[in-house]
Parts: structure tokens; sequence; C-alpha cells
């Protein structure tokens, strides 16, 4: 495992004092940063959530996902990508979708201190040549690319592995059971980052946090 790989707790909450609970209960497990998961609050306020980052002082991934994404935000793309802007200032990390319109991605890549680049597939997993293209428009954007997809055969998982092996600074991850150990192998490809969960997976296939530091520590 790269001595960069962090592992990070995805934080999902309807409200923001739960959010904040369950963030400070994750940094005393160890995560080594967290992914704030603003699109699951019932009613996402800029300022609240800059306050929030700021108070939290701890390494942070502010994620607003989209629906077509497996986001739940609910409210404009002007909306969902001013309140990245104002989170920008604190965290660490904005992670915001490809496939997001330029107009709207460009003003949150410009404020990021740093920006992951996401593309999530939870239908399949493209063929090699495809994820290789997204990830290179990707880090062209961006400082880290991250992909998610969905496999259906070993192969697919395979595939996503072999995307690490021709790249760096990418996330990349096989989702669902079949793909449940590419989180704990990923790493060893030079992922920079690796995904667990705190109590609730906030994707298919997704380790909890005890269990994936215990892995990696018997076979890194």
């Amino acid at each position: 495992m790269s001595k960069k790989t962090r592992i990070c707790i995805p934080i999902m909450e309807k409200d923001s004092k739960l959010l904040e609970k369950s963030a400070l209960k994750a940094i005393d497990v160890g995560a080594d940063i967290l992914e704030l998961r603003i699109d699951f609050l019932k009613n996402p306020d800029p300022h609240t959530m800059q306050r929030l980052i700021y108070d939290l002082d701890y390494p942070i991934i502010a994620t607003n996902r989209m629906q077509n994404e497996g986001g739940f935000f609910i409210g404009s793309e002007v909306e969902r990508t001013d309140i990245l802007i104002k989170a920008a200032k604190y965290a660490e990390f904005i992670d915001i979708e490809l496939q997001t319109q330029s107009k709207y991605r460009k003003p949150v890549i410009n404020k990021a201190n740093s920006t992951i680049i996401s593309f999530h597939d939870f239908k399949k997993t493209p063929p090699l040549k495809d994820l290789l293209k997204i990830v290179d428009e990707s880090k062209k954007i961006g400082d880290i690319a991250k992909f998610a997809v969905m496999p259906h055969t070993l192969k697919d998982t395979l595939t996503v592995l072999e995307v690490l092996t021709n790249v760096e600074d990418t996330i990349g991850i096989a989702m669902g059971d079949m793909g449940r150990y590419t989180r704990i192998i990923a790493p060893v490809f030079g992922s920079p980052i690796t995904y667990a969960s705190l109590d609730n997976a906030s994707a298919p296939g997704q380790l909890d946090v005890e269990s994936t530091k215990n892995i990696l520590n018997q076979i890194l």
C-alpha cells in the first residue's frame, strides 16, 4: 500500500448535528479523511457546511453528489455547485462529477484546494479503453481521478485493477459483493484513497472501517 493511501469514511446524515456527531465518531475510530455527503442532508445550507468543516478541523472531502450518479440533491445545478464553492475554502478536496457541465464545474474547481473528479456507473463496468479515457479526461481538469463501476463478472473487477496499473493518482472501485475485494487491493496498485463505512455503507460492497484496517494491516 502506498504511504499516501488513506482510509476515507463517508458521512451520510440527514441532519447537520447528526452529521457532525458521526464525523467525530469516524475520526475517533481512525479515519484518515472524511467524505461529507452534503447531498444526503435534508436542507443543506452553504454557510452551515462551511462552518462545520472549519470546526471539524480534519481532512475533508466535500461532496454534493448529483442524482444521476447516485446522489440525493434535489436543487438546481447552481445551488448544488454553490454549496461546493462555499465548502471549498476549508475542505482538503472537493469531489465533483466529470459529467457536471463545465460552466458549473469550472468555478468549483477554481475555488477548491484540491479536486477529485469522479465518475460512477451503477449498472455496468465500461470497457478498459473507455475507463482509461474517463480517467484521462478527469485528470486533465482535476488532481485525482475517481471511478466506481458495477461489475457483472470477475473480468470486470480485473479491468478496474488493470486501469490502476496504467495510471497514477486514481481511485478505482468495483462495487457490489463481487467487487468488494478491489477496495482492499486497490491500495496495492497505488490508489491514494480507499473508502470504508462507519455504520452504513454509502456504496454497494463497502467494508466497515475496522475490517478494512485489519485486512490492510495483514496483507501490506
